[in-house]
């Protein structure tokens, strides 16, 4: 599969074109962006990291049934997917208070969720990614009703699959971010399953493994983002050694 023009970008990855118009390369970068782009930096191996992350929890989703856009790892950095028509809906599954959730509800952070909650946001950086509902949804077109039962269904699936996974390796899945698209008439998962999109907490010491500690210049970043791979590769596969 030949790596062809450059298509787009975003803040975390490039976007290709290859030789079928059904696919398409991303490449994952290093640059690490907060607060809608006004923290950013470099962060190294971050999209290695990201892209060995993100195809691991693609492939065991795809092995529990559920349709993703991933198709191979191509490099280091690099993923052959689906091409998607993006749908501008972030589906966010929440099973802990945290970040934004706590600060619009007033619920105070590691308050256990009682039942999972859904949340939607526009996808639109300029908007800062403004929550939304069913109502808006349907008013501006973004989908249809049965794209959303659909996209609500797999999002929970998602969370059972993956709650029971990490609690074996000793990490909570408190949130996580899904993007899905729409390919050959098709409901696909897309985007990235990472540090990034997801908050992860060591189930010991409630230690943040994910990209909140960048926005709160925790340090250690990289460092976490290593421990999940490691975990989650049962201390297989090359080391992906840098800085933190």
């Amino acid at each position: 599969m030949n790596k062809g023009e450059f298509l787009y970008e975003d803040k975390a990855k490039k976007i290709f074109y290859t030789d079928d118009p059904l696919l398409v390369l991303v490449e994952f970068k290093d640059d690490a962006t907060a607060f809608d782009g006004v923290k950013k930096d470099r962060l190294e191996d971050k999209g290695i990291l990201n892209n060995r992350l993100s195809a691991l929890f693609f492939k065991l989703l795809e092995d529990n049934g559920i349709k993703t856009h991933y198709q191979k790892t191509v490099s280091e950095r690099e993923m052959l997917v689906k091409a998607l028509d993006i749908i501008p809906v972030e589906v966010i599954v929440r099973n802990i208070a945290a970040g934004s959730l706590s600060k619009r509800l007033g619920i105070p952070e590691k308050t256990e969720l009682k039942k999972t909650v859904l949340e939607f946001s526009l996808k639109d950086d300029e908007l800062h990614d403004p929550m939304i509902n069913h109502y808006h949804i349907y008013a501006l077109e973004l989908a249809r009703p049965e794209e959303m039962a659909e996209m609500e269904k797999t999002a929970l699936r998602v969370n059972d699959i993956l709650v029971p996974y990490l609690k074996e390796r000793n990490i909570i899945l408190v949130d996580f971010k899904l993007e899905f698209g729409r390919h050959q008439g098709e409901i696909v998962l897309g985007d990235e399953i990472s540090p990034d999109t997801c908050r992860f907490w060591d189930s010991s010491s409630g230690e943040k493994m994910d990209k909140d500690r960048f926005r709160a210049d925790m340090g250690g970043v990289i460092d976490a983002y290593r421990e999940v791979l490691r975990r989650l590769e049962g201390g297989e596969g090359p080391a992906v050694e840098g800085k933190s």
